[in-house]
């Protein structure tokens, strides 16, 4: 049975889907991410941008990011990896934390983040080859 006959009014087959839910669905895990890194009480506003004190426990902070956004988990989770195997050494909770929460985010991480929403696996391959061990100046 066509679930578009039970509708009082006529809609096109196209229009059911709602293509615009994904990015909808996507600035709504942004908006959640953003709030998330703003809201942890480590996090101190200072006049030169948030400053990350104290270190909670990667699989922790893992698991939040995991119940905010699934997405957002797993882009960090490929940034990470993309860090050790390129600059030989693990991040800290804390450096991860920053990479969210300075300015609008690490542009590379943030890109992760949405090449594992989009579940795009071979762009999120390209983005893991430019992580870098040093750290860009953000804006």
């Amino acid at each position: 049975m066509d679930p578009h006959q039970t509708l009082l009014w006529p809609v096109p087959r196209h229009t059911a889907k709602l293509p615009y839910l994904a990015s909808l669905a996507s600035l709504a895990s942004l908006v959640a991410l953003t709030a998330f890194a703003t809201a942890l009480p480590a996090l101190a506003q200072t006049s030169s941008g948030p400053a990350v004190s104290g270190d909670v426990p990667m699989a922790d902070y893992l698991a939040l990011l995991q119940q905010i956004s699934p997405a957002a988990h797993q882009g960090a989770q490929a940034y990470l990896q993309a860090h050790e195997r390129r600059c030989r050494r693990s991040l800290s909770s804390r450096e991860l934390r920053q990479a969210m929460a300075e300015g609008d985010g690490d542009p590379l991480l943030m890109a992760m983040i949405r090449a594992s929403h989009l579940q795009d696996g071979p762009g999120l391959t390209r983005l893991g080859e430019q992580v870098s061990g040093t750290r860009k100046a953000s804006r």
